[in-house]
């Protein structure tokens, strides 16, 4: 486990930790390696990047640092080691191609037995999901401008020290970041929409929730054409997917929380002259938007349950 300081990093460490068919072999932490932390009822010793013996693994997580864990998992690749890089370093849209992008129930064909794993960003899990079915359908009207507004946990940010990530900054308080469509996700997003070959804007707004986990996306799609039965494009797309769940009522946080699912709901607008549809989905930005979607992916990788050591 490359990067295990951080907040994803020590959600990995802790899902390695209580998996049936993994042992954590090292954790590496620039800054804090020789320290001892207590995961998942285990004491954890960091140790350098260096010091770690890669070559005795089966496979290698990085969580290490956008612009950081490229050469890592290069280094990786070069003894022979599956990956799963958790950065944006390898995702669409940054440079990168022939490397699977982890979005699991998307792409599962390519991720099963693949050498390097891309995990996707919280937030465009949140919201490529719920789009993938009425792309699929042709559902989306030509020209759309599809807008999502995103809710996410401070733990999002990581955990390096910033003042406007505070208690007394980010507690009773809601604001927007990345406003004007400029958030580095959007890169990623945009690159699955050419390979969809959607012919659609996205106009995406991140906001900072006063809490410490989970993502809330609302995302409005003006359709083709009405839809009768609202999520019936949900309910057939992931009828069989144990970590997708298609709802009737408008998901919570406090419903994904601690969970590696992403539960969806619709509901057609009223008052407007093109047939609309929002979708909501709830994911924890943990665990479906970062460890716990690494593991899933890793699963496959390794010719194990998909669903081996995923809280449900």
């Amino acid at each position: 486990m490359l990067g295990a300081s951080g907040y994803a990093g020590r959600e990995l460490c802790a899902l390695i930790l209580r998996h049936p068919s993994l042992s954590l072999a090292f954790a590496t932490a620039n800054e804090q390696r020789g320290s001892t932390v207590r995961i998942a009822g285990h004491n954890v010793t960091f140790v350098a990047p260096d010091d770690a013996v890669v070559g005795d693994t089966e496979l290698v997580f990085s969580a290490l640092p956008h612009g950081a864990s490229r050469e890592w998992v290069g280094r990786v690749r070069d003894s022979g080691v599956r990956a799963v890089d958790l950065s944006a370093d390898l995702r669409p849209g940054n440079g990168c191609e022939g490397i699977a992008y982890g979005l699991t129930e998307l792409n599962r064909s390519l991720v099963t037995g693949a050498q390097l794993v891309s995990n996707p960003g919280c937030y465009p899990t949140s919201i490529l999901m719920p789009l993938a079915p009425l792309v699929e359908r042709e559902l989306v009207a030509p020209g759309a401008s599809i807008i999502a507004n995103s809710a996410s946990g401070v733990t999002g940010a990581g955990n390096s020290p910033k003042r406007e990530m505070l208690f007394g900054e980010v507690t009773e308080d809601y604001r927007a970041y990345g406003i004007g469509n400029t958030h580095r996700h959007l890169k990623e997003m945009r690159a699955i929409f050419d390979t969809w070959t959607l012919d659609a804007d996205l106009v995406f707004t991140p906001h900072l929730l006063p809490v410490a986990r989970g993502i809330l996306s609302t995302i409005t799609v003006p359709l083709s054409r009405p839809l009768g039965d609202v999520l019936s494009p949900w309910r057939d797309a992931y009828a069989n997917e144990p970590f997708v769940e298609v709802s009737s009522e408008t998901p919570a946080l406090k419903d994904v929380v601690n969970r590696n699912v992403v539960r969806i709901s619709a509901v057609p607008l009223a008052g407007v002259r093109t047939p609309t549809v929002l979708v909501t989905a709830a994911i924890d930005n943990l665990l479906k938007g970062a460890a716990g979607q690494a593991v899933q992916n890793a699963n496959l990788m390794l010719g194990l349950d998909e669903t081996a050591g995923l809280p449900l």
